[in-house]
């Protein structure tokens, strides 16, 4: 367990790590949720920081056929000592119906973006797809290497594109019904894009958050989504309101102390 008292590795390393381990049939199919997962919380986020919090707000990206790869992936960070709670216990992901299941997928189906969120998905796939041939470049330099038992170089290679394909296609997918908010109209409550300045009552500290959709959402940059605790509390909210947020961790207290538009902040996405 001594890693942890070290500084830790990223979210990228220890998730390369975890596919690793896993037997070749289950790689594949734990690969696409792992690295959703991961570019949810900030690749390059370190493990080390995780918190509670952060695993109950993804809890509402997911849908419950999707939660044991990441289960199985933050059980892994446990055992491997980068972590001193097992993080695991906190993705609870309630069973819904048929119906529930078939609404939410058809949600999904429509994003709402900032309009910066939206120039930067653009711009990432622009660079995704072209890093297409040189991913297959990289695949034809290392199958050149005849010992395939333990072609590392290969294996990697090849994950990699898989992950870049995955991408790409998760990219043209949400491009294709995205709306477009106008961070500019009336601020009067709280609605996605708006930044909102928060005093938290139980420690006494003042927050900033933008409340974005969950595909542009990053903690790190405290881009929190609309579809995590914080954000179904905040939205539709007025400047003084307090609300109360209920997670794993506690009961949290906000006041509301300012609303307005984010359209002028820089802007990141995983």
């Amino acid at each position: 367990m001594s890693n942890i008292s070290k500084p830790g590795p990223t979210l990228a390393e220890v998730a390369a790590g975890f596919l690793v381990s896993l037997p070749p049939q289950d790689r594949e199919k734990a690969q696409e949720k792992v690295y959703k997962f991961i570019r949810w919380l900030g690749l390059h986020r370190k493990v080390n920081e995780l918190t509670p919090l952060d695993i109950d707000g993804y809890t509402e990206q997911i849908m419950p056929s999707e939660t044991k790869p990441v289960k199985s992936f933050l059980t892994y960070i446990h055992k491997k000592g980068f972590s001193k709670t097992n993080l695991a216990v906190h993705l609870r992901v309630k069973k819904t119906s048929h119906k529930v299941s078939l609404t939410r997928q058809n949600s999904r189906a429509q994003t709402t973006l900032t309009t910066q969120g939206y120039a930067k998905l653009k711009a990432e796939l622009a660079n995704l797809k072209s890093q297409r041939s040189d991913a297959t470049e990289e695949i034809r330099r290392a199958a050149a290497d005849k010992d395939f038992r333990e072609n590392a170089p290969l294996e990697a290679a090849r994950e990699y594109k898989a992950h870049l394909e995955g991408r790409i296609q998760e990219l043209e997918s949400t491009l294709k019904s995205v709306i477009a908010v106008d961070e500019n109209q009336g601020i009067s409550r709280i609605k996605i894009g708006n930044t909102v300045e928060l005093y938290d009552l139980s420690l006494g500290k003042q927050l900033r958050y933008v409340l974005v959709d969950p595909r542009e959402a990053n903690p790190i940059k405290g881009r929190i989504s609309i579809a995590s605790p914080i954000g179904k509390a905040l939205l539709g909210k007025e400047k003084g309101q307090t609300i109360k947020v209920s997670a794993p961790a506690g009961i949290f207290s906000y006041r509301i102390e300012e609303i307005r538009s984010s359209n002028h902040e820089e802007y990141s996405i995983r």
